[in-house]
């Protein structure tokens, strides 16, 4: 008798297609079976050891997160309810081009200082890897949820390069393509770049455009954070398309979005130039998340010329009072590269997370705000602040727009990140509510996107990107991979104040048959493992 009978399930099966009512059979990890309209047909209905009723309930794949900073949490944290209860089955690590393999120990080391903000230290970790290969070994041991992983060209480059503004040359760059060439074989499934964080940013289009017709090789695609959210943010976007289309290569357009007050009202310019693209041929998919705030590192504010040489440089430019000046210009009055090219307003930036707890006082205040009480400027403030946390602090940027949002969100080729970033006191909400938020927030509440239509894009359309074959639809012979939720409650729990409570509305969650979440609660399993992109 098979192992688990979800009866009498609304099924929204992440094709797009309409939703039908069906008993769904579960047994050795996979879906064997689906009887549509059972009870209604008056059918022999399934039977198994274990029966779930799920009357009221949507039954849809697990949901699949394009965009995460899951890569250390995931090893340190086994209950990783912060994903796990949203309904994430798969997250894709490896993002904005800084990640922690392939490296070797001295670039570990300054990768694991660069990205403080986003992981933390890591020093609760044995970083007993150093290939691609290796840290999805790793993964394997046992892992909340199922990972997939983008081979980080901004840590290629520190491994190859190291940290300097300048072209790499023919043998670095071909140390670089045979090390992109080894991560695909071992497993990843595409590429990222950070062009506003270094050293990545430090690459010309040539070289990426070289690394792109490695991955294109391998059936596997490109996700930039591109050169600018900004000013120039429709520019960065034609630079990507045109750069892929060159190497032959898939393009997936990291946390799509246009921001500052440039930009506001610009979204249809976005779509107008994907649709052209698109229509010519074009292999382009995108992913956002549901929030106006952005979210990375405060230091990734700074000018690129201030990161070369790599985090220790950085805080040694920081503690000079000339350079710091120079730093200081940049970010105010001419508009830094690394703040995508527009004067910071320190108004809108807000401390969501610092390494040391001494400096917890700055959570949850703009640095506007802490200047203010301190009696000093906003940049004296900033600077103490980077240079006592080691670079440290975590922010968010309230710079987005919702009509901006809306408009992206509507696209054909849309998908649902979260560029989840769970390290510190006060983190984005986008952590622990994007997936409950796109089906309370904009399905049920305003009704931006259809039930069908949303799950598709958290589903179906990710899957097919990652080309998984098996997992993103409700089919016979498919993943269980499964979420069940009620469409009438269910929402993000998490806020700007609270952001890390856990949604409501998705009682149970499946990977492999297994259940991680049952009954609204997190159980002891640990079903994921590393998702290894799937031969040409």
């Amino acid at each position: 008798m098979e192992e688990l009978v979800v009866r009498d399930a609304d099924v929204v099966d992440g094709s797009g297609a309409d939703s039908y009512r069906a008993d769904v059979v579960i047994d050795g990890g996979r879906i064997v079976s689906i009887v549509k309209e059972a009870a209604a047909a008056g059918c022999q209905r399934p039977r198994a050891v274990r029966e779930l009723d799920a009357e009221g309930l949507v039954l849809s794949p697990g949901f699949i997160d394009m965009h995460a900073h899951s890569d250390l949490a995931l090893l340190r944290d086994p209950d990783h309810s912060a994903k796990a209860a949203q309904g994430v089955t798969l997250e894709v690590l490896g993002q904005d081009g800084l990640s922690y393999a392939p490296v070797d120990d001295t670039t570990l080391a300054e990768v694991r200082r660069a990205v403080t903000g986003w992981n933390g230290h890591g020093d609760d970790l044995d970083f007993d890897w150093r290939s691609v290969g290796e840290y999805l070994d790793r993964l394997d041991r046992g892992i909340a949820v199922n990972a997939a992983y983008l081979i980080p060209q901004g840590t290629l480059r520190a491994l190859v390069v190291g940290w300097t503004d300048r072209p790499a040359t023919d043998q670095e760059l071909d140390r670089m393509r045979q090390l992109v060439a080894e991560g695909m074989e071992q497993g990843a499934v595409g590429l990222s770049s950070g062009l506003t964080y270094t050293p990545g940013m430090y690459a010309p289009d040539t070289e990426l455009t070289e690394l792109c017709r490695v991955v294109a090789r391998y059936g596997g695609y490109y996700c930039p954070h591109h050169r600018s959210y900004g000013a120039g943010a429709l520019e960065a976007y034609a630079e990507m398309v045109a750069l892929t289309r060159e190497a032959g290569c898939a393009l997936h357009l990291a946390h799509a979005t246009m921001n500052f007050g440039v930009n506001e009202g610009r979204a249809p310019e976005l779509v107008a130039l994907l649709d052209e693209a698109l229509d010519a041929g074009a292999d382009i998919t995108l992913d956002t998340y549901p929030y106006t705030p952005g979210c990375t590192t405060l230091a990734a504010l700074l000018p690129s010329w201030a990161g070369e040489g790599g985090p220790a440089e950085t805080l040694r430019r920081l503690a000079d009072d000339a350079t710091a000046e120079r730093i200081r210009h940049d970010l105010e009055v001419t508009g830094s590269d690394g703040c995508h090219g527009v004067p910071v307003d320190w108004e809108t930036i807000e401390i969501s997370g610092v390494t040391d707890p001494a400096l917890g006082g700055f959570v949850g205040r703009t640095v506007a705000r802490s200047a203010a009480l301190r009696g000093e400027s906003p940049w004296r403030t900033a600077r103490a602040l980077l240079l006592a946390d080691r670079l440290g602090p975590a922010v968010l940027q309230h710079v987005g727009h919702e009509d901006n949002v809306r408009t992206i969100m509507r696209h054909r080729v849309h998908t649902g990140g979260s560029d989840g970033i769970l390290q510190g006191a006060k983190p984005h909400p986008r952590a622990y509510g994007t997936f409950p938020r796109y089906l309370g927030e904009y399905v049920r509440e305003t009704g931006v996107l259809s039930l069908e239509e949303c799950v598709a894009r958290l589903t179906g359309r990710p899957a097919a990107r990652l080309r998984l074959p098996d997992r993103g639809l409700i089919r016979e012979g498919h993943r269980a991979d499964l979420v069940l939720f009620d469409p009438a409650t269910v929402a993000a729990g998490a806020t700007y104040d609270t952001p890390r409570t856990l949604p409501i509305g998705i009682p149970h969650v499946l990977i492999d048959g297994r259940f991680v979440i049952e009954d609204g609660r997190r159980t002891d399993v640990l079903a994921g493992r590393a998702v290894r992109r799937s031969p040409v």
